[in-house]
């Protein structure tokens, strides 16, 4: 009897745990379902999304841009030292005519290039968004920089007001700029590389280097100045091209430009030429 007592007693353990059991499985398979449920769905464009959503593009501000950075590496060579007649920085007398065409108009010019400066500081792999940067750092002493990345309809009116400031510019100004232009394009035309197959006069308008060669800019030697080539000569061609390759002194590697090893060897042996 007592037995049976017993048996009868396991057996109603064994229901209840079966039964608490089932109900912990059922309980933690919807917490585990509930665990690795998506976080979000995916919306084709084209598909029925409902009330789905694409997620905010990641901003890339202008403020994440080192304009600082790109400035000391490519522009200070003449905007410090006012080489071929740049600006130079903080000067308000010499940006007072140029701030008056807004910042639309000042970008414009950072990035197509004016006068002897070329277009995007000698760089071409510098995106708009790296100018723009660059040109605000430049500007801020001088003007109040508008926000970097702003929306299109502020640039309309930035460029609106350009447009306007643009018509009091003197004719004196604009001639200057032209007849720079001129010059460039018949030293280029006239010019040959002793056979390489470059230009090396035109390389060296176009990279930036008569920004500093032209006026002995931080030390830099003239062109056509024996007396300032001579030692550097001496020291061999190969010495030469690989101070423009690693930079020298205030002069960044290769200049700040993206020329290729061969232009700037042709540039190298253009200005070797003119004092041999």
């Amino acid at each position: 009897m007592k037995s049976k007592l017993i048996m009868s007693g396991l057996a109603a353990l064994g229901v209840m745990a079966g039964t608490s059991s089932a109900y912990a499985s059922d309980a933690a398979r919807d917490a585990m379902a509930e665990r690795l449920a998506p976080v979000g769905q995916l919306c084709l464009q084209g598909q029925d999304c409902g009330t789905a959503a694409a997620p905010a593009a990641a901003s890339n501000g202008g403020d994440s841009i080192d304009g600082a950075g790109i400035y000391n590496r490519i522009c200070m060579a003449c905007h410090e030292t006012g080489a071929a007649g740049a600006p130079v920085r903080g000067d308000e007398a010499a940006w007072a005519e140029r701030t008056e065409q807004g910042f639309a108009t000042l970008l414009e010019h950072s990035i197509n290039g004016i006068g002897a400066m070329p277009a995007r500081g000698g760089n071409p792999n510098l995106s708009d968004e790296e100018m723009e940067a660059s040109t605000a750092y430049l500007l801020e002493p001088v003007m109040d920089v508008p926000e970097l990345g702003g929306s299109d309809e502020a640039a309309s009116d930035d460029v609106a007001a350009a447009e306007a400031a643009d018509e009091t510019v003197s004719e004196e100004v604009v001639e200057a700029d032209v007849a720079a232009d001129e010059e460039a394009v018949a030293s280029a035309e006239d010019a040959s590389n002793g056979g390489s197959g470059l230009d090396g006069e035109a390389l060296y308008a176009s990279t930036g280097c008569v920004a500093c060669h032209a006026a002995g800019v931080a030390g830099a030697p003239l062109i056509g100045d024996a007396d300032d080539w001579g030692p550097r000569i001496d020291k061999g061609i190969d010495e030469l091209y690989a101070s423009v390759f690693n930079g020298l002194g205030v002069m960044p590697p290769r200049g700040g430009s993206s020329a290729s090893d061969e232009e700037i060897m042709a540039v190298v042996d253009y200005m070797v030429s003119q004092v041999q």
